[in-house]
């Protein structure tokens, strides 16, 4: 008898679908039963509690997931473990007694509660944090989202301003900001802007404030020196319509992110170990959020920074065979965490004196502007483990010291 089945009464796989579920539950005995139960909260609810009266016991849940509907269900109930299988795993079990790779869901199901008895020490438990962390992970991941969506709708309005309208790409640096947005709703063609007073569009600057009002002079003397790319109704008037559904869908998307980063802002700074988060170079108010959900707060879930350089992605995979050998990315993790790891650690290249002789080192040696910052990645995640895990905040003059106590080559600046 292992750890698992001496912990759990009842052992489930779940092979979840949008309308229906199928399971195979293991009981007491030994002997399994496959069934099919509904999707709807309800039914979960009651069949769940089913269960737990009638086998008065923990109930081990093996399935496809570590989030999802079917999951949020399931994780209410204090008597419930929820073991995530990772959808490859599932697969090559499968396709390894069933060589024609068929899928089958109550197989399926038998084969997620396979893996979660016979092998517990590769299947870990959904390791649930306090709500306020778990919270704050789905709103980093959201807003994340919510920036892409942003970058996508910015590319398609630069395409459609450069089909009849390019000057505002000169004078706006920003192209994603409310104040490009408010412009181009106020004056969407050139014609319409030159039509305005010059005070006119002083006035829209002065009431925005700041580098608005400093460049003012600037993009007037421009608007006056403009010359329409087109007079072709037959482009402008498209294209303006285009540009004018682009930029109410932006500037619901730049409201909606500041909405995001208030919410954030709030939750992170009531976790005890914002500040340390807070002490590495080039996290800002994005990036040490999204470092916290992805530690979290519970110093036992990861007992070595190579758990988590593997658990994000960071760690290249090698494959040995005979006597050849290859270095690969490694497909099998959370590619948001991975994103996350990597874009801080280009953040620290102009903000960590270490890191940036570090990433430039890389680069001398002929590697690429991703290969540097994904080698500069797996060296942060050791020292944001050692931190984490110790309770203390980063100190780069501290880390500086010691690398010179070491006789580190990094402190060698090559000629």
């Amino acid at each position: 008898m292992n750890k698992i089945t001496s912990k759990y009464k009842l052992f489930i796989g779940v092979d979840w679908a949008n309308d229906k579920h199928d399971v195979c539950i293991q009981f007491p005995n030994g002997d399994r039963q496959f069934s099919i139960i509904n999707s709807s909260p309800e039914f979960i609810h009651e069949w769940i509690l089913a269960l737990h009266k009638k086998y008065h016991g923990k109930i081990a849940i093996s399935i496809e997931l570590s989030k999802g509907p079917i999951v949020y269900a399931l994780e209410k109930y204090d008597f419930v473990t929820i073991f995530p299988i990772q959808p490859l795993m599932l697969a090559r079990y499968r396709q390894a007694f069933s060589p024609s790779g068929a899928k089958d869901d109550p197989t399926d199901a038998q084969i997620a509660l396979d893996l979660m008895l016979n092998y517990p020490e590769k299947i870990k438990s959904l390791n649930n944090h306090k709500p306020e962390t778990r919270q704050l992970a789905f709103l980093v991941e959201q807003r994340r989202r919510l920036v892409e969506d942003k970058r996508r709708f910015t590319n398609r309005l630069i395409n459609t301003l450069k089909q009849y309208y390019p000057q505002p790409l000169e004078w706006f640096s920003h192209r994603d900001s409310e104040l490009f947005c408010d412009f181009l709703t106020r004056w969407p063609s050139l014609t319409q802007l030159k039509r305005a007073r010059p005070a006119t569009v002083r006035n829209f600057f002065a009431k925005r404030g700041g580098n608005a009002v400093s460049n003012t002079d600037k993009r007037l003397a421009s608007i006056v020196q403009s010359v329409p790319l087109t007079n072709d109704s037959a482009i402008i008037e498209p294209h303006s319509l285009m540009m004018l559904a682009l930029v109410k869908q932006m500037k619901t998307l730049v409201l909606s992110i500041r909405d995001f980063d208030k919410k954030i802002n709030y939750l992170f700074n009531q976790a005890d170990d914002a500040s340390l988060f807070k002490s590495f170079p080039g996290t800002g108010p994005c990036l040490a959020p999204r470092l916290y959900v992805a530690l979290g707060e519970k110093r036992g879930r990861f007992n070595s920074a190579e758990e988590i350089q593997k658990y994000a992605g960071v760690a290249p995979v090698t494959e040995r065979s005979g006597q050849k050998s290859w270095v690969h990315w490694r497909w099998q993790c959370s590619k948001f965490l991975r994103q996350s790891f990597i874009e801080w650690a280009a953040k620290t290249v102009n903000t960590s004196y270490w890191a940036g002789i570090y990433y430039q080192k890389q680069r001398e040696k002929g590697k690429s502007h991703q290969t540097a910052v994904r080698a500069l990645a797996f060296k942060w995640i050791r020292i944001l483990f050692r931190c984490w895990k110790t309770r203390m905040n980063y100190d780069e003059s501290k880390y500086l010291k010691s690398l010179k106590e070491r006789k580190s080559p990094l402190l060698v600046l090559s000629v």
